[in-house]
């Protein structure tokens, strides 16, 4: 017997609905001047390069046909000396981003709980 129960990835919308949620989320993260050293000195190119690679870490990780080829999330955020207050405003950013996008609570419970799961590699 095979589970039919849709993967997170199909129940949010699929791709357009995830590259959605990294795109306001990031850019509520550009738009605070609490979060503007992690931003500033980068080039146009480095930050698509890091939000394509948000999009295909979560397309991935909601059960879509996506593709992470980045690095692990201790080694992308060893040394940037991320605050717990960091990560709960962008947590908190992120829930926004999922609910001016549409996704019911269930799913945007979960698609946090997959970003949550990596707090302890993030935070310093």
């Amino acid at each position: 017997m095979t589970d039919t129960t849709p993967s997170l990835y199909g129940r949010l919308g699929g791709y357009d609905v995830i590259a959605a949620v990294v795109d306001d989320l990031f850019a509520a993260l550009l738009a605070d001047p609490a979060f503007a050293r992690f931003g500033s000195g980068r080039s146009t190119d480095s930050h698509m390069r890091a939000r394509q690679l948000l999009v295909d870490q979560m397309g991935e990780l909601t059960g879509g046909p996506c593709h992470y080829i980045g690095r692990d999330m201790k080694t992308s955020h060893a040394g940037l000396a991320i605050s717990a207050e960091e990560w709960d405003t962008n947590m908190q950013y992120a829930d926004a981003a999922l609910i001016k996008n549409g996704v019911a609570d269930a799913e945007r419970a979960e698609f946090l709980a997959l970003f949550e799961r990596y707090r302890g590699d993030i935070v310093e």
